[in-house]
């Protein structure tokens, strides 16, 4: 099939660990290399934001990535986007109209690529899959009036679950709150992300470390919500343990970061800095060293619609202690792959963390448990072939209504 996957802000080709750069990038990108893998011929769509960007960029056989000119020439926030997803519609359809390459499905990722995608496969007539990667009724829930969404993000992706021809939801947790929005459970269906087995194993080199000292160690962007100074509090009920936190800016450039600095501030003030160490931005092919070289991923986001960094660490026998939220529900099994605890509670945290610190047999055994549930349930090999009788089955189905507005 010709699949057109549509990333309006998150490019499969950008860096890892700015703002707005995370796992949607990577989601994309693996996605994209899964399906031409079995044979699907795949072309993502993303905004243009530098002047000189090649207007395609080939990423891998079957795979090629379209810079839609649609607002500046320059990176821009998210969030400031909305305004040029008609633009980038209207492009898709004179594209797909003039090209010789014309999709038979379009899968839009986010909730701005699904008000480009339908507006162009209305036109064109070409079926439309929804994934929404986050929803703005959770993050709204969570952040409260610190949510820089637009103020009619709730209204579109509410629009969108009835309008589509299949939503695609990452797990259970993400089911719950679409349903609530009032999109018909037999729209969605349940895919979830995969992990590279390729990149992520258990064999192989580790990064360095102190042997005697247990490592903890946490992964992704440097934002509040993913809760890294949680477990910085935590640290101080494992007082032998480390913190390794890799992510965001490059290690040159953390001392400008504003969260860093925070964190950092935060780490002297709870008696713990000289064991927390920020390490900055990883390549991602060397992102298996690091889960290697820790005793347990410390994953404690706030809110987080699915999370790859627990598939990542589990797929390298690494075991998870995290928070009891969104996708990690469904990844991470308490007492068999790693241990779960509320979310904002340093305490529970600390708790579980010096429990398992204490019971090497018990990292063991959930480290083995973590490499076989990755490998039986989370590939991406598995995920594009479900992907794909989803595709196969709206291309027979007819379209729906809905206005864009």
């Amino acid at each position: 099939m010709r699949v057109a996957m549509i990333s309006e802000h998150a490019s499969p080709l950008a860096a890892l660990g700015g703002p707005d750069a995370g796992g949607q990038n990577t989601h994309v990108a693996e996605l994209a290399a899964a399906l031409a893998d079995q044979g699907h011929d795949v072309r993502v769509y993303t905004r243009r934001d530098e002047p000189h960007q090649d207007p395609v960029v080939p990423l891998g056989d079957g795979v090629k990535v379209l810079h839609v000119p649609a607002g500046p020439a320059e990176p821009t926030p998210k969030d400031e986007l909305p305004p040029y997803m008609p633009e980038f519609g209207r492009w898709l359809v004179r594209h797909w109209e003039d090209d010789v390459w014309r999709p038979d499905v379009v899968h839009a990722h986010f909730w701005m690529s699904g008000l480009a995608a339908l507006t162009a496969g209305r036109q064109t007539g070409v079926p439309v899959v929804q994934t929404y990667h986050a929803l703005g009724t959770v993050k709204r829930r969570h952040q409260g009036a610190a949510d820089t969404s637009p103020p009619r993000r709730i209204r579109y992706e509410r629009m969108l679950g009835r309008s589509v021809d299949r939503v695609i939801a990452q797990c259970a947790d993400e089911v719950d709150e679409l349903t609530r929005m009032g999109i018909r459970r037999s729209a969605i269906t349940v895919v979830p992300s995969g992990v590279n087995q390729r990149i992520f194993t258990p064999d192989g080199p580790a990064a360095r470390r102190d042997p005697g000292r247990p490592r903890l160690l946490g992964v992704g962007r440097l934002v509040d919500r993913k809760g890294f100074q949680d477990a910085v509090r935590a640290l101080r009920a494992v007082p032998e343990a480390e913190y390794v936190l890799v992510g965001g800016p490059p290690a040159a450039r953390l001392t400008d970061d504003g969260y860093a600095r925070r964190l950092r501030a935060l780490a002297a003030s709870e008696g713990v800095a000289d064991r927390v160490h920020l390490v900055g931005a990883i390549p991602r092919e060397e992102m298996a060293r690091w889960y290697r070289s820790a005793d347990l991923l410390v994953a404690t986001p706030w809110y987080e619609p699915f999370g790859l960094t627990p598939l990542e660490a589990m797929a390298c026998a690494t075991p998870v202690v995290g928070t009891a939220v969104g996708g990690l529900t469904d990844t991470v099994v308490p007492g068999v792959t790693g241990d779960l605890v509320p979310p904002r509670d340093p305490e529970a945290l600390g708790a579980a963390l010096r429990r398992l610190l204490a019971d090497a047999d018990r990292r063991r055994r959930y480290g083995v448990a973590a490499v076989e549930r990755i490998r039986t349930g989370y590939s991406w090999t598995r995920t594009a072939t479900r992907l794909s009788a989803v595709y196969t089955a709206v291309c027979g189905a007819p379209q729906t209504s809905g206005a864009v507005a």
